[in-house]
C-alpha cells in the first residue's frame, strides 16, 4: 500500500489555508460586501456575472446560486462578450466581474464597456488597486496569503473566497426580501430539494 503521508499532509495544509482565508475574509464582511449590496438591490435588472476560466466556473455557480434564490441572474463569459454576447446587457443589469489579479483583459474590457452603457459594475478581485477594481462601482476584495494548494499556483483560496462572497450575497439577499422556503420550493419542482420544499 503507498504511503500516502506526505499527500495527506497537504491536503490538511489546503483545507487549513482555506479556514483560515475564510476567517479573515468574514472579518470585514460588513464593509467588504455592503456598496455591492446597496447596488444589487437598487438595480431593476437581471445580475450579470462575468469571469474566465477557474473564475467563470466559479461565476456560473453563483449565478446559479442566485437564481434559485430568488435574484434573476445569468453568466456572461468575457471572453465572448467580446465577440457579440455583450448584447444581453441590458439597461438597470449589474454586471459582478471577477478576476483574482484584477488584470484580466477580457474581463477588465467587459467591465468597461457595460461601465460606458450605463450599468453598475462590481469586482471580486484580490488587488484593490488593479484595473478592473478602479474601473468598478464596488469592489469586493478577496484578500488572501497564499493558494491551498503545495504550489500556491492553482486557484483554490481565491475560488473558495470567491463562491463564499457569492453566497454571503445571496444569503443577503434572501434575508433582506424575505425569500421562504415556499419560493425556494416553487424554483424546484424536481429532485430532492424539490419535495423537501413542496410538502
Amino acid at each position: 500500500m503507498a504511503d500516502l503521508s506526505k499527500a495527506l499532509t497537504a491536503a490538511s495544509a489546503a483545507i487549513n489555508t482555506e479556514i483560515s482565508a475564510l476567517s479573515n475574509f468574514a472579518k470585514n464582511l460588513e464593509a467588504n460586501l455592503k456598496p455591492a449590496l446597496e447596488i444589487i438591490l437598487a438595480s431593476q435588472g437581471h445580475i450579470v456575472v462575468t469571469g474566465l476560466g477557474k473564475s467563470g466556473l466559479v461565476g456560473a455557480k453563483i449565478v446559479a446560486t442566485l437564481a434559485s434564490t430568488g435574484t434573476p441572474s445569468f453568466f456572461l463569459h468575457s471572453g465572448d462578450a467580446l465577440h457579440g454576447d455583450s448584447g444581453a446587457l441590458t439597461p438597470g443589469d449589474v454586471l459582478i466581474a471577477i478576476s483574482n489579479s484584477g488584470e484580466s483583459a477580457e474581463v477588465c474590457a467587459i467591465a468597461k464597456m457595460a461601465k460606458g452603457w450605463g450599468n453598475s459594475t462590481i469586482a471580486i478581485t484580490k488587488n484593490t488597486n488593479s484595473t478592473l477594481a478602479k474601473s468598478c462601482d464596488a469592489v469586493i476584495e478577496i484578500a488572501f496569503e497564499k493558494e491551498a494548494d503545495p504550489l500556491n499556483l492553482a486557484p483554490t483560496t481565491s475560488t473558495t473566497l470567491t463562491i463564499a462572497a457569492g453566497d454571503a450575497i445571496a444569503s443577503a439577499l434572501m434575508a433582506h426580501r424575505g425569500f421562504t422556503s415556499q419560493d425556494f420550493g416553487k424554483r424546484h419542482p424536481g429532485g430532492a430539494l424539490g419535495q423537501a420544499t413542496n410538502k
